[in-house]
């Protein structure tokens, strides 16, 4: 059985990892200013941080239509006998809604939610690849990818809170607050949502290996197969250290750095860190 695996522009992976695997990606709507594009088609990152430093405010995003879904899986039916799309969380968009609404519309098009987002839904997409090129069947793969996603562990090291302010997520008296006392808070995803977890306080480098220590460390439950490091845009120290820390404290097969897309750096501006990966 021909299975092609898809998903949103959201899953973070990589131009390399995506390419290898043959994974079709659908671009999230990104408006900045008064216009929009598409993510990582049309609009990068770099694009958004320069038009904000430019005194522009935040981008906001949207899901795809299921028009597009149905579109594209339409044509990719012609050479396949099935589609599995995993889809960013339904918590954060209206893509998985969309998805199954052209799906229905199809058949032999299976669509996942990750219940969650950046390389915590690439994890569930990555997986899915691997186990189509297996030889694997298309209902056992989704059974077995609805399996993993609450065992995906998603997290994020926030450096500056200045677009979450902008963005309306952060007040300016708690930023001022945070920025003096030099805090820096990791957003963890649970339940297919986000939820403030620790605040690191002093340094980006010092607080990068505290956080992966408090995620990793005497932890006998993990999937060792891979981790992934993922960030908005960061010097490569920042990059080492997480790096570092990680082999340190977990002896990962797989230590794989991909820097996030529009979706995360539109929230989170430049300067987020985070590791992702899978426990038993």
């Amino acid at each position: 059985m021909a299975i092609k695996i898809t998903s949103d522009s959201t899953c973070d992976l990589g131009s390399e990892l995506i390419q290898k695997h043959d994974i079709e990606l659908f671009p999230l709507y990104v408006t900045l200013g008064d216009k929009t594009y598409r993510d990582g088609v049309d609009l990068f990152p770099d694009d958004i941080y320069n038009h904000v430093e430019g005194g522009g405010g935040v981008a906001a995003t949207a899901a795809v239509t299921p028009n597009d879904y149905l579109e594209r899986f339409s044509a990719l039916l012609a050479d396949h006998d099935a589609i599995i799309h995993v889809c960013i969380s339904s918590k954060f968009s209206a893509c998985y809604q969309n998805a199954c609404i052209a799906a229905k519309e199809l058949g032999n098009v299976y669509v996942i939610d990750s219940m969650n987002l950046s390389t915590g839904h690439g994890h569930i997409v990555l997986e899915a690849a691997l186990m189509a090129e297996a030889g694997m069947r298309a209902e056992d793969i989704v059974e077995k990818l609805n399996n993993i996603v609450p065992r995906v562990e998603a997290s994020f090291l926030i450096n500056k809170l200045e677009y979450l302010r902008k963005g309306g997520r952060c007040s300016t008296v708690a930023m001022l607050g945070a920025n003096a006392l030099q805090l820096k808070p990791c957003i963890e995803v649970v339940d297919g949502a986000m939820r403030v977890g620790t605040k690191y306080r002093g340094s980006f480098e010092k607080s990068i290996k505290r956080y992966v220590k408090d995620r990793l460390e005497g932890r006998e439950d993990l999937v060792l197969d891979r981790i992934f490091i993922t960030h908005s845009g960061f010097c490569d120290e920042a990059i080492a250290a997480a790096r570092e820390a990680v082999e340190q404290y977990a002896n990962f097969n797989e230590i794989i750095v991909t820097r996030a897309g529009c979706t995360i750096s539109s929230h989170c501006g430049p300067s987020t860190l985070g590791v992702l990966f899978i426990h038993k």
